[in-house]
């Protein structure tokens, strides 16, 4: 389980003085935006809290909430905000490869009480973690070498809502199918394993038990195209750079897919 809640308590020693509160923040680097007050926002690259708006989640009020890939901890931070009676935050990669400090000094910031646990996804289980109304998984799928058991383990431990966002491919075909990416072809990043479908997402979710399974702000065809569009001129402008990550062409038929699934 969990650390002891009371692991919490840490963060009630607020940090209030801004110079101290920046110097400890540019120490960091970040992949979330959090506003930690006193006129301090992380400057990740994350545009998080346009994010957490797609995403349009339902009341938080009492609910339990997993989050699984946590990172810096924007979204369990959030969840906390938005009234959940208890939140995880949970990683292994990121806070094992890179760092924990940034999630550890947010936490301490807002003097948040939400509880921590370093597991993998593939740990995943109603007796590892118990189980939680609402779990997020967001941005984690595509960076799994095993989709379908890293996915099943998240859905075991759902009571409620799986609230899913994830890089998609290969979405001109109705079939269920997923791109696969070896080594550092997409994007140069060599931790990038799988693009589904949207069509590969819904039957997977529905493979595990959820029985209303919504996409969230669906793109039409003309939006499909211009987005389509611009992931292309993106391909093409890397190629000819000497700076930039060389993006593959398959990069212009890529999007980002956000699912809601209940149970």
């Amino acid at each position: 389980m969990g650390n002891d809640p009371k692991i919490g308590i840490k963060g009630r020693q607020l940090i209030d003085d801004p110079k101290k509160l920046r110097t400890l923040v540019d120490e960091y680097s970040w992949h979330h935006q959090i506003d930690l007050g006193q006129g301090i926002t992380t400057p990740g690259r994350d545009l998080s809290a346009r994010k957490l708006e797609s995403l349009q989640l339902p009341s938080l009020t009492g609910k339990s909430v997993l989050d699984v890939g946590a990172w810096d901890g924007y979204f369990s931070f959030a969840a906390e905000r938005m009234g959940a009676a208890r939140v995880v935050a949970l990683d292994s990669f990121v806070w094992q490869n890179y760092s924990k400090d940034p999630f550890e000094l947010a936490r301490q910031t807002l003097g948040s009480t939400i509880e921590d646990l370093e597991l993998d996804v593939h740990e995943i289980a109603p007796d590892t973690v118990g189980k939680f109304d609402v779990v997020f998984f967001l941005g984690v799928l595509y960076h799994m070498r095993d989709p379908m058991s890293a996915l099943e383990a998240v859905s075991s431990v759902t009571d409620e809502l799986l609230v899913m966002e994830t890089l998609t491919d290969m979405n001109f075909t109705r079939r269920p199918a997923a791109a696969f990416y070896p080594g550092s072809s997409f994007v140069g990043d060599e931790t990038n394993w799988w693009g589904p479908n949207t069509a590969a997402v819904v039957a997977m979710l529905e493979e595990f038990g959820f029985k209303d399974v919504r996409v969230i702000g669906k793109q039409g065809l003309l939006r499909r195209l211009r987005t389509t569009g611009n992931n292309l001129v993106h391909a093409v402008r890397s190629r000819l750079s000497t700076t930039a990550i060389d993006l593959s062409l398959s990069y212009a038929v890529s999007d980002r897919l956000i699912v809601q699934a209940r149970r």
